[in-house]
């Protein structure tokens, strides 16, 4: 069973900043592996380890820069990563849903894993959208804010437990291949060991344009100002 993982470079801010114009100098930011999806890349180094898996490979969409924040990933156990960037995205502020969705879906069609695992939402844009959209879009059954997934996985079937309004809970079960959005809670994500870290130095960082991967620059373009 191979899962794919999708995460995302998020930006942090430090607790005394200055806002110039309308934005937080730069001086104050900083970055880091986004929290739900770290809780994503845990559950499915657990479903590895549990040899439920036999490969976990995460997905981000980002420039150079952000690297070394997707490579917690691979320190944390992922086996290899894809990272999806074009000139085309260099002057774009915000990616909106729909160009995510085309992105994350023409990798995942390429990758064509068993599960599909994001995080419930992003700490920057909190859309919390980009995880089902890509299920609606690729026809797969989805699950959203799940808070336990069994680990046998038995006859291609995933039971999970999602969370609801209202405090109230779901059981129900997802013929693969399925999306889940995770949600923090479901475990306890691991600190990168040192041996970890040197390994994800050495560990597959492939890097596809939009060409590469078969989605046209008009596709994404952002409806977001």
């Amino acid at each position: 069973m191979k899962i794919l993982v999708t995460v995302k470079e998020v930006a942090t801010v430090e607790d005394e900043f200055e806002i110039e114009g309308t934005k937080i100098a730069q001086q104050h930011l900083g970055a880091d592996l986004n929290e739900w999806d770290d809780y994503a890349i845990e559950e499915a180094v657990q479903l590895q380890e549990d040899d439920v898996a036999n490969e976990v490979v995460s997905v981000t969409i980002g420039p150079e820069d952000c690297e070394q924040t997707i490579r917690q990933a691979l320190a944390k156990g992922a086996d290899r990563a894809v990272r999806v960037w074009d000139d085309s995205l260099e002057d774009v502020d915000l990616l909106d849903v729909n160009a995510k969705t085309e992105i994350l879906s023409a990798v995942i069609e390429e990758e064509d894993p068993d599960l599909v695992l994001t995080g419930v939402q992003a700490g920057d844009d909190s859309f919390a959208a980009t995880g089902v959209s890509v299920a609606e879009n690729l026809g797969f059954q989805w699950g959203a804010v799940v808070n336990h997934l069994e680990h046998d996985l038995e006859d291609g079937i995933a039971s999970v437990r999602r969370e609801l309004e209202g405090g109230v809970e779901e059981l129900t079960e997802l013929e693969l291949p399925a999306v889940l959005t995770i949600q923090t809670g479901i475990n306890e994500p691991r600190y990168a060991s040192l041996r970890g870290i040197r390994q994800a130095q050495r560990k597959e960082l492939d890097v596809k344009a939009l060409a590469d991967i078969g989605v046209d620059e008009s596709t994404i373009e952002s409806e977001l100002d």
